[in-house]
């Protein structure tokens, strides 16, 4: 089991991913076509399941090239358990409240000794058969917690307040910021350039990287994530996919109507 977003991360990359929200195991295989480093299913907006997010995954496997992430639904156990047993390398985590929500997440999510996650050698373990999953027992719990990422999401003041003690927690590997929720939750809806707002996601990487771990953080824009990435950011995820869609059909009418217009007015 490899997990190439982490392996660029420790090494000092930064890192560019975006959303899946399109669907289906073919648009998941083309996506590993890019140069991307990582997409994230979204089946917390999006209407992703767990077989279809399976189905996407397997798309995304084919190259290795682009790491699957999935932002679960919620905190609960079946959410967090069955989409690392189908084959996440990293879960964004939404909506986390508290440091001892943190605890309960770490605790279902790693293997012994960090966690208690329960035993299934399920499709991230190719089924038992996969060479990670052929040898020892804490063997296998140890490349998993290594390759298999648990990374909170920061858009709430529970988590802001507490998020010195929230990213030194064991099991903890990173942390992603909901800059649109965080702003809500500090009363400050959209307002990404207040003072406030800046001297939070100061604290959140400086709080971040005193743990040794990695920030991610969603950017509407490319320009916004090279502001966010030169700030200090580890990684951008700029905006999703479909929205990437829609600008490529858009460029792609106005380049040829522009085309023709200018060849009509020369005439």
């Amino acid at each position: 089991m490899k997990n190439i977003f982490l392996e660029k991360t420790q090494k000092g990359e930064k890192t560019i991913g975006t959303f899946f929200e399109m669907g289906l195991g073919t648009v998941g295989e083309v996506v590993g076509f890019t140069d991307l480093d990582y997409v994230i299913v979204d089946s917390e907006h999006g209407p992703y399941g767990v077989e279809s997010t399976m189905e996407i995954l397997r798309g995304l496997d084919q190259l290795e090239s682009v790491t699957p992430l999935v932002r679960v639904k919620d905190t609960n156990r079946n959410s967090i358990l069955k989409m690392l047993d189908i084959g996440a390398k990293g879960l964004i985590i939404p909506q986390v409240k508290s440091l001892e929500e943190i605890k309960e997440i770490v605790r279902v999510g790693k293997y012994f000794p960090i966690g208690e996650r329960g035993v299934a050698f399920g499709r991230c373990a190719g089924y038992g058969y996969a060479d990670h999953a052929k040898g020892d027992l804490q063997d296998y719990f140890d490349t998993c917690n290594h390759n298999q990422l648990l990374i909170p999401q920061c858009e709430t003041m529970g988590c802001l307040n507490e998020i010195e003690e929230i990213a030194a927690t064991e099991g903890v590997d990173g942390i992603f910021v909901g800059p649109n929720d965080l702003s809500v939750a500090m009363g400050i809806p959209g307002q990404f350039d207040n003072p406030d707002f800046l001297k939070a996601l100061e604290r959140i990487i400086r709080a971040v990287r005193a743990a040794g771990k990695f920030t991610m953080i969603y950017c509407d824009s490319t320009k916004t994530a090279v502001k966010r990435l030169e700030a200090g950011f580890d990684s951008a995820t700029i905006n999703m996919d479909i929205s990437f869609y829609v600008q490529a059909l858009n460029q792609c009418v106005k380049d040829v109507k522009d085309n023709i217009f200018v060849k009509n007015t020369k005439k």
